[in-house]
Formats: structure tokens, C-alpha cells, sequence
């Protein structure tokens, strides 16, 4: 699938700066579904564009689905823009999605001639009009015929939109209502969409005509969902009183990074200077990790290649200081087998890891984590299964890789069988916001060698 972005404000090739992708290269990016790419077919003072070209993987795209049905194989996924299309947007222009540029400042924060094609789009001239138009855009929204001999038009639409506007603003219009358009997600929608959406609609969802559509679809529809981001929405719009104006405003951060925060807070709770991560997966812990100065050797382990070179871009590891970068090591390995390099750590953390084991291999991870590597501490987190009956329309799992999901009491006789079998102490809490009844979303374990059975 296939988007471009036009400008013709002078000098045109400023557009690489705004982007932070030089016009004369390629640029590929590695993402869940495939690989997207950015390219500029055009590069003049007078008219510059970039192309955002996703290459999509059936193979890891049918990973992406959970009901086994012939829709994972003949579909219109890899043509149609759609939130696989967001979701690589997001990933490849972040920067230029906060409006952000360390180049060109001014030129970020102000409004340019901009031209947005999508060739393939699923929609309705109509809603694409009452969509964009709007939020500034001129729209041309063209159906896309069938072959001639079936005759009449298609359920696409090739989309023009020009206009002048922030580039910033610009990406975020595309960033929400590509998947509102396209009305379906490739992901489960967990309550944290509300935040992704409130945060990219800021200055113009909480005014469009159209916001209440935007809400339902964009949280696939479910109520519970879209009430509360209205009701945020609406919140917004209200003057605020002298008593709320004096109170500083709080934002509820996302799960995953309350869990980040709980790792961090227990790897410094026992003094960790050199540091396991145990299926590292992209790398949004190192990432954390690398930050802190605090910890002195940095090491990302994982089974998977592909993983742990997309670890490796989302550190630039390429382009950090030699001093940085020696204190960070991608390592492939598996975590069932005993391996020597994992020795001798201050600790280890296996975040969101086990529940991706099928359950007689985890004894393997155990005897390879605590007994052979044995670091000083290991930490834990793993979903809390009680808590999905919060998450309106999950019916399973909470990810389709998963293999289990533990109760509390679960967990916590699993915890206690390793921390005896291997000589550590264990210490459970929750990570999010509790339940009464259910407790939290995540469950966090905390492992301590025991002294006093070492001694």
C-alpha cells in the first residue's frame, strides 16, 4: 500500500528535513506486518515527494489474526490503506508526527502547500469529504472502477487531498482517520487506543462535526470505549473553572508503560548496574534501560534475527558514541537452552515472555534462567487472566501468540515453586490500576537470591 506527500513550498527538498529522511536514499523500516519503505520519486526546489510504500508480509500479517478462516489468505490488506498503514506511519515519521524538527523549526511549525495522495482507500467520496474537508483539506475522492468486463465501480476510492497546513497536523488527519475510513484494525483494541486517539486528535477531533463516527470507529466500535473518549472530548471543550485551571493536569499513562516504569523501579530497588533482557523483542526496554545511566551493561537477548535488528535501529546503534555503545550487546539465543554468555548478571527480566512458551517447555527456561545464568535478581511480568473481563470484546487471549494466562493464585504458586527450587526469595505485585475483584492487569514478580540458602 501506498502513500505520498507532495509540497511546493521553496526550497521543496526541505520536506527530508521535516520527515528526518534524506531525499537521496531509501529508507526501510522493519514493522509487525511487513517492511515499510520511504522514497522520494521526486526531489526539487520547486516540487518534492515523499513516498511511504508498506510492504506487507502475509505470512507475519496472519500472525496478526486470531480466528483461523480463509480471510487470513484472500484479503485486501496489502493494497488498501488502512491502520497497517497508520501503524507504519506512526513508526516512520514520529517525529514529524509531534512537529518536531531540530533542522528546521519554524518551518515545522508552519503551515505549507501540501498535496497527500492514497491510491487505494476503502470508502465513499461522500465520507472521505465529511472526513478531511473539514479540517482544511480540498478533497478529490475518485472510485476505483471494477475490471470491465464485471462493470460499476468498487468499494475504493483513489483519495486526493490538497491544502496548506502544518505537516504535523497533516500526518496526524492520516494517522486517525486512515483506520476510520477503513473501519476495521489488524490489532486488538485495548483501552489505551483512547489516549493514542485523544493525543493524535489534539486542536481538531474535540471540534469536528464528524467526532462522534471518528470515536466509534476508530475504537472498533466499542461503546464503552468511544463514550469515555467523547466525554473526554467534551471535557476539553468546556471552559474550565478558576479551581480546575489552579490543578495541574494528570496523564494516565498506557499499560505498557506502567510496566516499563515497574521494571525500571525494581531493577533499581536492588541496585542493578549490568542488566539482562531476556527476549528483548524490539528493544522498547533497552530503549529505556539505555537512558539510564545508572545501568552500567545493557544486554538484549532473543531467539528471533529479525527482532534483534529492529532492536538495533530503535537504538541506533550505528550512530551512538563508542562509550554508548559499548555498554549495549544484542545477543541470539534462546532462553530454553543454557547459555554461558548470560552468566554472572546483577539481574534479568522477562517481560511479557513466559506466556509465550508453551507450558512443558518452561521448565527448560527456568533451569537456563535461574539455575545456569542465575543473575542476582530476576524480574517477571505476565498478564493477570482475571483482569480481561475489563476488556470489552475479548474473547480469548489477550494476544494470539500467547499460550497461557495465569490467575493470580496461578502465578503465585509458580513463583514460589522456582524461588524454592533455585534459592531466590519472591516478591508479587500488580502493575496498573487494581480491581477490587480482579486485582491488576499485569502481575510483576520480583526474585531475589536468598541469602540465607546460599550461605
Amino acid at each position: 500500500m501506498l502513500l505520498t506527500v507532495t509540497t511546493t513550498h521553496r526550497p521543496a527538498t526541505d520536506l527530508g528535513y521535516l520527515l528526518v529522511k534524506h531525499p537521496d536514499r531509501v529508507h526501510a523500516f522493519d514493522v509487525p506486518t511487513g517492511t515499510a519503505y520511504v522514497m522520494y520519486p521526486e526531489a526539487t526546489d520547486d516540487r518534492c515527494t515523499a513516498a511511504l510504500l508498506l510492504d506487507v508480509d502475509p505470512q507475519r500479517l496472519r500472525a496478526q489474526r486470531d480466528a483461523f478462516e480463509l480471510s487470513q489468505y484472500v484479503n485486501d490488506r496489502p493494497y488498501a490503506a488502512s491502520s497497517l498503514l497508520a501503524s507504519a506511519l506512526a513508526k516512520v515519521f514520529r517525529s514529524a508526527l509531534r512537529g518536531a524538527s531540530r533542522d528546521r523549526p519554524e518551518l515545522a511549525a508552519a503551515a505549507i502547500p501540501l498535496e497527500i495522495r492514497v491510491p487505494v482507500l476503502r470508502g465513499t467520496n461522500d465520507l472521505v469529504t465529511r472526513l478531511f474537508a473539514p479540517l482544511g483539506w480540498t478533497v478529490t475522492a475518485d472510485p476505483i472502477p471494477f475490471e470491465p468486463e464485471i462493470g460499476g465501480d468498487s468499494r475504493y476510492v483513489e483519495v486526493c487531498l490538497t491544502g496548506e497546513l502544518r505537516l504535523a497536523d497533516a500526518l496526524n488527519h492520516l494517522y486517525v482517520l486512515l483506520p476510520v475510513l477503513d473501519d476495521a484494525k489488524h490489532y486488538w483494541v485495548a483501552p489505551d487506543e483512547i489516549e493514542k486517539l485523544l493525543r493524535s486528535g489534539e486542536g481538531w477531533l474535540a471540534a469536528h462535526p464528524e467526532k462522534v463516527l471518528i470515536a466509534r470507529r476508530y475504537l472498533a466500535h466499542r461503546r464503552s470505549l468511544a463514550t469515555t473518549a467523547l466525554e473526554l472530548l467534551d471535557a476539553d471543550q468546556r471552559p474550565a473553572t478558576e479551581e480546575e485551571e489552579e490543578l495541574p493536569v494528570a496523564r494516565k499513562a498506557p499499560l505498557a508503560e506502567q510496566r516499563r516504569d515497574a521494571v525500571l523501579a525494581a531493577l533499581t530497588e536492588v541496585n542493578a548496574a549490568r542488566v539482562l533482557d531476556l527476549g528483548c523483542g524490539g528493544g522498547a526496554l533497552l530503549t529505556a534501560l539505555a537512558k539510564d545511566r545508572r545501568f552500567t551493561e545493557i544486554v538484549g537477548a532473543d531467539v528471533s534475527s529479525r527482532a534483534l535488528e529492529q532492536a538495533a535501529r530503535r537504538l541506533r546503534l550505528d550512530r551512538l558514541p563508542e562509550r554508548q555503545k559499548d555498554r549495549i550487546r544484542l545477543i541470539q539465543t534462546a532462553l530454553t537452552y543454557r547459555d554461558d554468555r548470560l552468566r554472572d548478571f546483577d539481574a534479568a527480566v522477562l517481560m511479557e515472555v513466559i506466556e509465550h512458551l508453551d507450558l512443558p517447555r518452561l521448565p527448560a527456561l527456568e533451569a537456563a534462567v535461574f539455575g545456569h545464568a542465575r543473575p542476582g535478581a530476576v524480574v517477571v511480568t505476565t498478564p493477570n487472566v482475571e483482569y480481561n473481563v475489563h476488556y470489552e470484546g475479548l474473547t480469548g487471549m489477550r494476544h494470539s501468540d500467547h499460550r497461557f494466562e495465569w490467575t493470580r493464585a496461578e502465578f503465585a504458586a509458580w513463583a514460589d515453586r522456582v524461588a524454592t527450587t533455585y534459592g531466590y526469595a519472591v516478591t508479587i505485585r500488580g502493575v496498573g490500576d487494581p480491581d477490587e475483584t480482579t486485582g491488576a492487569p499485569t502481575q510483576l514478580a520480583l526474585f531475589t537470591i536468598d541469602t540465607e540458602v546460599t550461605a
